[in-house]
């Protein structure tokens, strides 16, 4: 089974076997907080809730989150992993309303049916499909944000973990009008699709993870020579999916603290 990554923005050490490490710093947001609860009667801090959205002809399913908050908010597009839809990305969406976005899910096998119950069956399923077609129903995710009245039109960005890692570095590439994007322990474009890319980035990378970590610093370059701003970081003890599965807790704080900040300091203010 896939697992997940690790980023960096704060300061980055070389860690063993040569890998970037970024220090695990403090405890911060748990992602075991994640667990769908509804919201307080009393003093709600979210409202989520599945809408449905045409992509061409077809119907997308998406799993919404609001936070409580009195202004429009900025916005994130969640893409799953391999899985497709799962616990993990309904409470990842429902984490990022409580830290101040309106953030989006997509399940992208709603053109199959939407995603089964046997993650072997997803997995399949997303082998399946057109890469264009995954394209167009984010667009489609990003024109209904639109609509959304809560929602601060200019202010969009994409993070992706796995299979949907690689998605939002793609889609990176073909939405000129995102601010930012998060890549979780996902491949990248081919370089001369970077140069299209105008929203800055983030990777979340792990450090036993050799399978994606070979391309890092390729990407990473290509990034730089096309003018674009990426920054990354490579967490150290553990592995693909580690948002996820949470091996160490303190490691997987660290790295959501720092794409909480990545996102504040690239969607909100002006």
């Amino acid at each position: 089974m896939d697992r997940e990554g690790r980023t960096g923005a704060g300061r980055v050490g070389r860690g063993r076997a040569g890998w970037l490490a970024v220090p695990a710093v403090g405890t911060v947001l748990a992602l075991s907080a994640l667990r769908p609860t509804p919201p307080d009667p009393v003093n709600p801090d979210i409202h989520s809730e599945y809408v449905k959205f045409l992509s061409a002809h077809d119907t997308i399913t998406a799993y919404l989150a609001y936070p409580e908050r009195r202004d429009p908010a900025p916005a994130v597009i969640v893409i799953h992993e391999i899985f497709g839809m799962s616990d993990f990305v309904r409470q990842t969406t429902e984490q990022l309303a409580k830290d101040g976005f309106v953030a989006i899910a997509p399940d992208l096998l709603s053109r199959r049916g939407g995603t089964p119950a046997s993650p072997d069956s997803a997995r399949k399923l997303i082998a399946t499909l057109n890469p264009d077609t995954t394209t167009l129903d984010l667009n489609a995710a990003a024109t209904y944000l639109k609509t959304v009245r809560a929602v601060r039109a200019d202010r969009v960005g994409v993070i992706g973990f796995c299979w949907g890692g690689g998605q939002s570095f793609r889609y990176a590439t073909n939405n000129p009008d995102l601010r930012a994007f998060v890549v979780c322990y996902g491949p990248a474009p081919n370089p001369q699709d970077m140069a299209r890319i105008r929203a800055k980035g983030l990777g979340v990378y792990a450090e036993n993870d050799a399978r994606i970590d070979v391309g890092v610093a390729d990407a990473a370059a290509a990034m730089k020579a096309a003018g674009k701003d990426y920054q990354y970081g490579i967490y150290p003890g553990v592995g693909h999916g580690f948002l996820r599965a949470r091996e160490k807790p303190e490691v997987a704080d660290s790295a959501w603290r720092t794409v909480i900040r990545f996102f504040r300091e690239n969607l909100e203010g002006r």
